[in-house]
Parts: C-alpha cells; structure tokens; sequence
C-alpha cells in the first residue's frame, strides 16, 4: 500500500474533528425544533433522573456532523487518501445512517427490543460487507517455542461474526450508559480521543502508510460530533441524544477500534518487539471499551438473576450508584469521565511512552479517581 506522506495529518484530523463538532453544534437546535414537532419526547419515568419533558433524537444532529467531518476529509488531500485505499469511512456512513434511522424511529415510536436488535446487527453486517472486520490479533501461543506467540488469523465467517458481536455489544454497552445529561457523549468523546491518538501512533509507526488513516478519521469525526453535542446536552440538558445517538456512539467505535486493531500490520510497525507491543490493539480496545462494558455486564448479570430480560430497564447503573452514594449528578458525570479518561489514555500512553512510568501515573490516576468517588462515604463514615 502507497505511502501518502512522510508528515502526521495531525492538523487535518483536527480540522475534521473541529468541522464535525460546529456541525453538530449547530444542527441541534433544528433537530430540538423537530423532535418536539414530531413528538420524539422523553417525559419524566420512575427510573429517570430528568423531571421536565425533554426533546431526544440528538444523534441526528451528531451523524449529522459526522457527515460533515467525512465530507471535509474527503476534500482534503491527504486525507482523502482514506476514501482511496479503504471502504472503512463508507461503511461508516451507511452503517451509521442505518442506526440512526433505527435510533430515531424508537426515539419517537419506542421500539421493541428485538426491533432494535436486528436494526443493530443490521448495521454491524454493513461495516463487514464493507470489509471493515477483524482479520487476525496476535495470541501467546503457537510459537514452537520460540517465545513470541503467533498470529491468529481469522476466516470471513469467524472476522464477520467477531466483528457483528463486538458492533452489537457495543451498540448497547453505550445504550445503556446513557442515563445523565452529558454521560454518554462524554465517554464517547473520551474513548474516540483516545482510539485516535492510538490510531496516529500507528500510523506515525507505519510511516504514513495510508492503510492507517481510516481509523483515526472514523474516530476524529466522532470526537468532534460528541464535543459538538455536549453544550447542549450538558447538565442541565435541553436535548438528549436517544438511542439515535447512544447507538452511533457505539457503532463508531466498534468501527474506530475495528479498523485500528484488527486489521494492523504487525509485521510492519515496531509493536512487534515486546508483549505489550504485540498486545496494544486488544489493551487499548479494551480500556476504551472498559466503563460502558462493565455497566453492560453488571446490568446483564442483576437482571438476569431476578429472572428478567437483560433489556429490561432498571435504576441501578453505574451512574445511578454514584447518585445514591451522595454524588450530584455533574459530579457523577465527572468522576465517570475521570475513570474513563485514565484507564483509555492510560492504555495508549502505554504504546506510546515508558512502561514504567506511565503504569505510575496510570496507578496514581486510578488512586485519586477512587479517593473521589468515595468522598461521600469517607464523609458518611467521619460523622458516624
């Protein structure tokens, strides 16, 4: 594959993320105008936080600037070597106007969960028809001994099915995670920052090979949507994003992750001269993923053990934990943002600076976003 040029796009990819966020910023108010028209409306529920009829349908508004960001890149030089080499930003625009359709019918309508289920695996299948899938990751084993590993190299099916899984559990870890103002675009912002610095690190390692441009795109793009969206959506809120928007968020960066980890060179880039090296793609994917996962998973495990549907809704999210332990809800936000921002940054300052001391900083981040999380128990506890 061609190289596009000895020299980062860093401007671009800023330029492109800054497009998407003034996009985003200002399709919000005429998305508002219209969610209210239509009648795509929160009104307050028991397991809701928010106490006034609140306009939803906000993804529009943020594919909106993704469209625009994509738009740009494509206009661009060198960036548009992304749209040349690789279907990936294509298969994000279509899969992503997917479930955004799929996000805005259930934001008015209220969609049954299979409905929305078969929509999300719809979408996800658009991102493998596109060949945006995971092809091979490195394992500890098969390596006769020699003590480097060996590449697991998957077939269609097996890449198309990890790809759908990864797409679909994603689509609703963000889902899920969406339940105060600013959570969801926070951590979606968060987590595309952080798969975009790990996605130029590959490419500054690559040399510029314009194989990994669409990743850092894909994630730039949804940077700025989400950074565009939050002054709107920021406590207190006057639109919520929906699952139009939690849905997007979540495809992208399945997309984002999909396209920076699964398809990486390793026998090109210099990851392949130690473990941690060799296991980048699957520690950043991971952290990345790791808050909106973990709600995911607890949330899956109560319901099931009192005999409901993994679907079925309650108040007792990460998010919500925070508020019954004495946080206000921007402080829960916050502190959300705190572990996210540590653990995702902290994963790909690992692939970039020394091990050492980035695992100090990474302990102390951990540590002090702990000690602030409990701060209403060490109160609690003082009086008593």
């Amino acid at each position: 594959m061609p190289d596009a040029s000895n020299v980062l796009p860093a401007r671009e990819y800023l330029l492109v993320a800054l497009t998407s966020a003034v996009v985003t910023f200002l399709l919000v108010g005429l998305v508002r105008k219209l969610a209210f028209r239509i009648g795509a409306v929160a009104y307050p529920r028991q397991r809701d936080v928010h106490v006034k009829p609140m306009p939803r349908m906000g993804g529009l508004a943020m594919y909106g600037g993704v469209l625009g960001g994509m738009l740009l890149a494509h206009q661009l030089p060198v960036l548009r070597a992304a749209f040349d080499f690789s279907d990936d930003p294509w298969a994000v625009i279509v899969g992503g106007g997917v479930i955004v359709l799929v996000g805005v019918l259930d934001d008015r309508f209220e969609l049954d969960s299979l409905t929305k289920l078969a929509g999300q695996v719809t979408s996800a299948g658009i991102l493998v028809l596109f060949g945006l899938q995971w092809l091979l990751f490195w394992v500890p084993w098969g390596d006769d001994g020699a003590g480097t590993g060996s590449l697991l190299v998957l077939d269609q099916n097996q890449g198309a099915l990890l790809t759908v899984l990864l797409a679909v559990t994603m689509v609703n870890a963000m889902n899920f995670v969406d339940g105060l103002d600013g959570l969801a675009a926070g951590i979606g912002l968060i987590a595309a920052a952080a798969t975009c610095t790990f996605s130029i690190g590959v490419l500054a390692r690559n040399g510029g090979d314009v194989g990994s441009y669409p990743p850092a795109l894909i994630a730039a793009t949804l940077a700025g949507a989400c950074l565009g969206f939050l002054p709107h959506n920021f406590n207190p809120a006057r639109i919520f994003m929906g699952d139009s928007g939690s849905m997007l968020i979540g495809l992208m960066l399945a997309a984002a992750t999909t396209s920076a980890s699964g398809k990486l060179n390793y026998s090109s880039t210099v990851v392949t001269k130690d473990l941690l090296g060799l296991l980048s793609p699957l520690v950043v994917v991971a952290a990345v993923l790791f808050v909106p996962m973990l709600d995911l998973l607890m949330a899956v495990v109560r319901r099931t053990r009192r005999g409901e549907s993994p679907f079925s809704a309650d108040k007792m999210h990460l998010h919500h934990r925070l508020l019954e332990i004495g946080h206000s809800q921007r402080r829960a936000v916050l502190l959300i943002y705190l572990w996210a921002g540590v653990l995702a940054f902290g994963a790909v300052a690992l692939t970039l600076f020394d091990v050492a001391v980035v695992m100090w900083c990474l302990a102390i981040g951990l540590l002090v976003a702990l000690l602030i999380s409990a701060i209403p128990r060490l109160r609690e506890l003082k009086r008593t």
